[in-house]
């Protein structure tokens, strides 16, 4: 019952025949000096044998526009479906890892896998960050600072494709003075 969660493509595969997509809820930050990600992936799902095998993947980030082609991955199998093809996403250079990009990703997390823990249904991959493309869009020019807030990324809320975006404070906020 923790929501929300990120709604993400995560891509994969050593060359364009094998590349695949899958969508993944069960994904987050675990750590930030080093860099590190999870994602869990259910061992009969497809991309779980490419992931396995080929010891990479990359998270890439989703907006709303991109919501009806989040969903779709989720529930076709890349067994019977070249998913980028089929939903007219552009698979792009990784610059660390042979596992290809989604253009249309406003953020692409280049993951090479440490652990893998079986936990149930479900088994874990445990990745560092190798390195992270951002949508230059995303940059503000005076500051180089990135903004997320105005790129409508969704999140998945027991049951719902939900747009995330409006800004309500920022850490520590609550106990900074206020200027007279």
């Amino acid at each position: 019952m923790v929501y929300p969660v990120p709604a993400v493509l995560v891509s994969c595969g050593e060359t364009e025949e094998e590349y695949n997509l899958i969508t993944i809820g069960w994904t987050g930050t675990v750590c930030t000096d080093p860099p590190m990600v999870y994602i869990s992936v259910r061992p009969e799902r497809h991309s779980f044998g490419i992931i396995q095998r080929t010891g990479e993947f990359v998270i890439n980030l989703t907006t709303i526009e991109l919501t009806r082609k989040v969903d779709w991955c989720g529930v076709r199998s890349g067994r019977d479906y070249n998913k980028f093809r089929e939903m007219n996403l552009t698979p792009g250079p990784s610059k660390t890892i042979k596992a290809p990009i989604v253009m249309e990703s406003p953020v692409n997390i280049e993951c090479r896998v440490t652990e893998v823990r079986e936990l149930g249904t479900h088994h874990m991959f445990l990745a560092e960050v190798t390195n992270i493309q951002v949508n230059e869009k995303l940059i503000h020019p005076v500051s180089g600072k990135l903004n997320l807030l105005d790129s409508s990324l969704i999140a998945y809320v027991h049951g719902n494709y939900c747009v995330m975006g409006k800004r309500i404070g920022a850490p520590g906020y609550s106990v900074r003075k206020k200027r007279d």
